[in-house]
């Protein structure tokens, strides 16, 4: 495989590691910095995932490699292929194979992929929308499809979503309640009425859920999507009714796990873990597609929180670890 090169600078937000840490800058620089890759794409948008707000602050063991661009996710247009499987013009949006950990990803005007980590935007989606739902949206769809296609969850049954006003969350909760399904979700107070407008039907504490759980509590979901894991996990656990199906997909409450098997033998509690990584394109397209499918114009305006350029990413990822954030942080790369 071939690098494409580019014959001009542009604008990235670049990481060299100096004194065993990451020092983040924004450089004119070149495709030197650029993962390896057989597609050269011009960025037109990214977003600020949790893992990349661990990346961009320094608070996580995120960034692997030096020099490397930040952001797991992008979104553009094919500037140049040596690829029989992308054309210059081609609409294409990137997540997950360790872009923006072990290689260069989205924080630049341009990137640079192997023709198997690219996706082609779906009908109905522009490359705004694709990082509007980003790697979160992906995630999120990812979740619903383990619940819809378990057949152990029932049509409009009870289902709860943790970390709900967070970027997983927000898709979680409007997707499901699109599909008819009644969503509870778990999230601060002060973010109750946009989770209304998002569609719950009814909002708890995350202090509720994070409380010691009982090996069995009463039955109160017929499925759940889980996005902080910890006590709040070990709790939808236990609170699953018979046959429900938990997705899990994050650990912002710690990767502990206090359980017991009581929900799985008593209860036939199932828990399904969703990785948006490394998952195969064909389960990529079909998760697109129902977020094409599913999700409206306002939809998309009501998760956004704001937009940015590369020079408020590190600002923005203080945000999104501070957990008081609703919607999602677009970058926006040349405006």
């Amino acid at each position: 495989m071939t690098n494409i090169t580019l014959n001009s600078q542009f604008k990235a937000l670049v990481a060299r590691e100096a004194d065993k840490k990451h020092v983040l800058t924004i450089e004119d620089t070149d495709s030197a910095v650029l993962a390896d890759g057989d597609v050269l794409v011009r960025v037109a948008w990214s977003g600020i995932n949790y893992k990349d707000a661990l990346a961009v602050t320094g608070k996580g063991k995120i960034l692997r490699s030096s020099p490397i661009v930040p952001g797991i996710d992008y979104a553009g247009e094919v500037a140049a292929s040596d690829s029989p499987n992308f054309a210059v013009g081609d609409n294409v949006l990137l997540t997950g194979f360790g872009v923006g950990e072990k290689h260069s990803g989205g924080f630049a005007q341009y990137a640079r992929a192997q023709a198997g980590w690219l996706s082609s935007l779906p009908a109905g989606i522009d490359a705004r929308k694709a990082m509007t739902c980003g790697t979160a949206g992906l995630t999120a769809a990812l979740c619903v499809i383990a619940l819809r296609d378990s057949g152990h969850v029932p049509a409009g049954g009870q289902i709860a979503v943790s970390g709900a006003s967070g970027g997983v969350g927000s898709f979680a909760v409007r997707l499901l309640a699109r599909l008819g399904y009644t969503v509870t979700a778990v999230s601060r107070l002060a973010a109750a009425d946009y989770l209304y407008e998002m569609g719950a039907t009814n909002v708890i504490t995350r202090e509720e859920m994070s409380a010691d759980a009982k090996p069995l509590e009463k039955s109160r979901w017929d499925g759940a999507v889980d996005t902080v894991g910890g006590k709040v996990l070990a709790r939808l656990l236990a609170e699953t009714n018979y046959g429900g199906v938990v997705a899990a997909c994050g650990l912002a409450g710690g990767m502990s796990l206090n359980t017991t098997v009581a929900p799985f033998i008593l209860r036939g509690v199932r828990l399904d873990g969703v990785d948006s990584v490394m998952i195969p394109q064909q389960l990529r397209a079909k998760a697109w597609q129902l977020l094409a499918d599913t999700l409206t114009a306002n939809d998309y305006t009501r998760v956004q929180n704001c937009v940015v350029g590369l020079d408020g990413v590190i600002a923005g990822g203080e945000k999104v670890l501070a957990g008081e954030l609703s919607g999602r942080i677009l970058v926006s790369l040349w405006d």
